[in-house]
């Protein structure tokens, strides 16, 4: 046994390589990779109460350049609306029998439909963005200006009002010879914290027993892990997988009246999502998308297409120089091709086989994202495809 006397200087040597002994191994732990890939159950859940609500309101854009709604036309409603909103201005447009002039036609006033989205526990001030869209035959919002306008939820009740300049709206130009060009679209835009919230949604969340966890892509085993975890940490048996896609969590007694405290430790908790075998597949785009779950059982694959290539040089042919007997005429020279995918070869799938493995072995096929459609929906017709296919 080595002894150090304190005060020495073989005793300050050693400690400063057992600091930095120390600091070496705890880098290298922070390096290293985790053995398994883990997500924050903030990343996978959604806590009751902490959501969106949907506002619409409907109301009027004004300040275009003509290209506004014909009114008497195809826009009846503009009409009435811009009629309603002057007389409650003070502006009185009817004639001595109440009806609304013919005159009244100006091309730079437009009906549209405005929505919002309201987050969870905004209060009143809170800004928040807008869309605005046409709702009649209007060609373009730009440059316009969205009057003040009421959103409403689904209860109908006024929870924000909407105005101000609309932005990010399309343009559209059109020649005189008919060629026209369009980027994006021109009848629809955004005002950015164009709303203001007026009534906020009551909700006391740390009045809440108990709490329920909402899973995004429910899961049994997914879940089972989130209780687990759960219980771990606060130290009882307080949460429960009710069903796949919800764990209910009861608040222990310490963290009564202060729920919001309890949700901020669960939420940074880590868990490993699990994931059912599942092939997500796109036939428009061709677009494929496979799980790590995927699992094929011994089967053999062939593909190949027969194609036949006509090609048509036709020739003419005329008769010698001087000579007074023949006429000129065109001779037929096809030449035919037929290719049977001699070169195609056939793959063996190997029982147990990962998705790897058969994203290398249809490779080697030459077989495109096309092609791979029907064969994969053959694999799973025939059983050895030990996942879910779903269209899209």
């Amino acid at each position: 046994m080595i002894r150090f006397f304190p005060g020495s200087a073989t005793s300050a040597v050693f400690r400063r390589l057992l600091m930095v002994a120390l600091a070496l191994a705890g880098l290298a732990a922070m390096m290293s990779p985790p053995v398994h890939a883990e997500s924050r159950i903030k990343d996978i859940v959604t806590f009751e109460g902490v959501r969106d609500n949907l506002l619409v309101g409907y109301g009027l854009v004004v300040g275009l350049d003509g290209t506004g709604d014909s009114l008497q036309q195809n826009a009846p409603f503009t009409e009435q609306s811009l009629a309603g909103m002057l007389e409650r201005l003070g502006v009185n447009i009817r004639d001595k029998t109440g009806a609304i002039p013919t005159t009244l036609n100006p091309k730079d006033v437009a009906a549209v439909m405005v929505t919002a989205t309201l987050p969870p526990f905004a209060h009143q001030g809170t800004r928040i963005d807008v869309e605005v869209a046409a709702l009649g035959d209007a060609t373009s919002l730009r440059g316009g200006d969205l009057l003040v306008t009421p959103l409403v939820g689904a209860d109908g009740e006024v929870y924000a009002v909407a105005q101000g300049a609309l932005a990010g709206v399309g343009i559209s130009a059109t020649g005189a010879s008919g060629s026209s060009v369009t980027k994006g679209v021109p009848t629809t835009g955004k005002i950015a914290s164009g709303a203001i919230v007026e009534r906020q949604i009551p909700f006391n969340l740390d009045s809440l027993q108990t709490v329920n966890l909402s899973l995004r892509n429910p899961d049994f085993t997914t879940a089972s892990r989130i209780a687990n975890a759960i219980n771990a940490y606060l130290g009882t048996d307080a949460a429960q997988s009710i069903d796949p896609a919800t764990v209910r969590v009861r608040v222990p007694a310490r963290f009564h009246g202060n729920t919001t405290a309890m949700l901020t430790d669960i939420e940074r908790l880590k868990v490993q999502p699990d994931e059912v075998a599942k092939v997500v597949i796109d036939a428009s785009t061709g677009t494929i998308v496979m799980g790590e779950h995927v699992r094929i059982s011994t089967v053999a694959i062939a593909q190949g297409q027969l194609t036949i290539r006509i090609t048509e040089t036709p020739q003419v042919s005329q008769p010698s120089p001087f000579s007074q007997t023949g006429t000129t005429t065109t001779v037929p020279r096809s030449n035919i091709q037929i290719n049977e995918g001699s070169k195609n070869k056939i793959a063996l799938m190997h029982h147990g086989v990962t998705l790897q493995e058969l994203v290398n072995n249809l490779n080697a096929l030459g077989i495109g994202p096309q092609d791979l459609i029907p064969i994969l929906q053959a694999i799973k017709a025939a059983g050895a495809l030990q996942a879910e296919i779903k269209v899209i």
